[in-house]
């Protein structure tokens, strides 16, 4: 494989802890974001867990120093030029998606490979602002919290090529991922799944006198799961979870199973976006 070194873009969530796992794993990681203050919040983040890593003897002194070593942030988008992978975690906002892929195609070689951390768009429409190459453009869509969660969606589009699949593929099993190959359609499989399990609940919530954490409760108690519908959208974000549900729901035109619920709305009107505003469905 000759990647050794990797760009992201997107400081936030995802973007830091796509960031984490690639630097603690030996990849030379440049992060890009527009923003100083989210770059320097990153940043804090990413040393804290390595930190806890090192005090819970999961990784050694000298494993988290390389790390630290391996982590470059940065303001400007030409610092990541040079790096073999580039892995794009901005908002989900495809006219912003479009935008930052006809950047890379200026500032990148016909060779490097452009991955979308999408969780909903479709790879192939993508890859329509690439004129150099659009072979190099495929999905890899993590998972939160992206340091830890192993599953990889990695989406071939319609021109991405097999070369591309394959070193994608690779790249995933180093940094310690279990890779899925999926097909270009809407949300993919496991956002494509999950919209029943959060759009069921939340009309669940609408139709019935029961509170969000009783059914939090009954799905983890009863149904196995490690969190519920509401303590996920919670952590995930209310407005990229309705994002990601109004995108499906135009992607299918309009089908009736996908559409997205008022309450959602309202919350994020209200700016009650869970775990990152301190207010969701859950006071944090």
């Amino acid at each position: 494989m000759n990647i050794k070194e990797i760009g992201i873009i997107g400081a936030g969530t995802m973007g830091t802890g796509i960031a984490s796992v690639c630097a603690l794993k030996g990849f030379k990681t440049n992060v890009y974001d527009i923003s100083e203050q989210v770059l320097n919040k990153s940043h804090a983040v990413i040393f804290r867990g390595y930190d806890w890593l090192e005090e819970n003897k999961k990784i050694t002194q000298a494993q988290k120093k390389h790390a630290e070593k391996n982590l470059y942030l940065s303001s400007e988008i030409n610092k990541i030029s040079g790096s073999q992978l580039i892995i794009e975690a901005a908002i989900e906002n495809f006219d912003l998606k479009k935008v930052i892929y006809s950047q890379l195609d200026e500032i990148t070689s016909a060779d490097t490979i452009l991955a979308s951390n999408t969780s909903s768009y479709s790879i192939t429409a993508l890859s329509s602002s690439i004129k150099n190459n659009r072979s190099r453009v495929i999905g890899m869509h993590f998972f939160n919290p992206a340091n830890i969660m192993k599953l990889v969606e990695v989406i071939k589009g319609e021109f991405t090529s097999n070369e591309v699949r394959e070193k994608v593929l690779e790249f995933s099993r180093a940094i310690g991922k279990s890779p899925v190959v999926c097909k270009d359609t809407p949300a993919f499989i496991v956002n494509r799944v999950a919209r029943s399990f959060y759009g069921e609940a939340l009309k669940i919530l609408g139709e019935e006198k029961i509170e969000a954490g009783i059914i939090d409760k009954i799905m983890k108690e009863e149904g196995g799961f490690k969190m519920g519908p509401f303590e996920l959208m919670d952590l995930i974000g209310i407005d990229v979870n309705f994002s990601v549900t109004r995108s499906v729901y135009e992607a299918f035109f309009h089908d009736p199973k996908y559409k997205p619920h008022p309450i959602q709305q309202k919350m994020v009107e209200a700016g009650m976006l869970g775990k990152k505003t301190g207010r969701g469905f859950y006071k944090y």
